[in-house]
């Protein structure tokens, strides 16, 4: 029996996969939650197989929940559900270690048929979303060489790679959220980049080389 968690704020959309799945044989519905923070603690609580995330919520992103629940239960597999199909969609989930996403206008079976693959070790994500990543990577460190970056600014980047927010970093490293912001917005400056995802996945090349 596939042990499975749904997290998403719109009720209805998460009681219609929560009816869906629990109608399946093989697999059962152990939780639910409408925010990351509830999201977080029932996951500990209960341990499933697979969480099913939706990428948007009121007080984060499917995104930060699974990077935190790769990084506390690695043994808990997260699937993203998104209403979006780009890059960025890909590459955050690379980066936060989830093992694939489906998108929202997926049909049931699909749903269902991602949910045992995942559980059953495989990864959605195939070749071509971790390609993405490291050929952003690559384009990444070579548009940006001898950047010459202070001991701060690299530890608000690696942190900014491991996928936390403003205020997370600041509590991390003892600093008003503002002040964060500010290295932030300097930092993607220096790096002539405009998105936190963009200075993860350099981030996650300069760990390469």
């Amino acid at each position: 029996m596939i042990r499975v968690f749904v997290l998403d704020d719109h009720e209805i959309v998460r009681r219609g996969v929560v009816d869906l799945i629990d109608a399946e044989r093989d697999m059962e519905v152990i939780g639910e939650a409408s925010t990351a923070r509830q999201a977080l603690g029932r996951i500990a609580a209960t341990m499933p197989d697979v969480a099913v995330l939706d990428m948007r919520l009121p007080d984060g992103s499917g995104i930060d929940v699974c990077r935190e629940i790769r990084s506390q239960h690695p043994s808990v597999t997260c699937l993203i559900l998104t209403a979006y199909d780009d890059d960025e969609a890909a590459y955050s989930a690379v980066l936060a270690g989830a093992a694939g996403y489906v998108l929202k206008d997926i049909k049931a079976n699909g749903l269902l048929d991602g949910i045992r693959a995942v559980a059953a070790g495989k990864n959605l994500l195939s070749s071509a979303a971790a390609t993405r990543v490291r050929e952003q990577a690559r384009e990444t460190r070579s548009s940006t060489p001898g950047v010459d970056l202070t001991d701060r600014e690299r530890q608000v980047l690696e942190l900014i790679a491991e996928g936390l927010t403003n205020r997370q970093i600041g509590e991390r490293l003892d600093l008003m959220e503002k002040t964060v912001k500010n290295y932030v917005t300097g930092l993607l400056r220096k790096l002539g980049m405009e998105r936190r995802t963009q200075a993860a996945v350099y981030a996650t090349s300069l760990r390469s080389q």
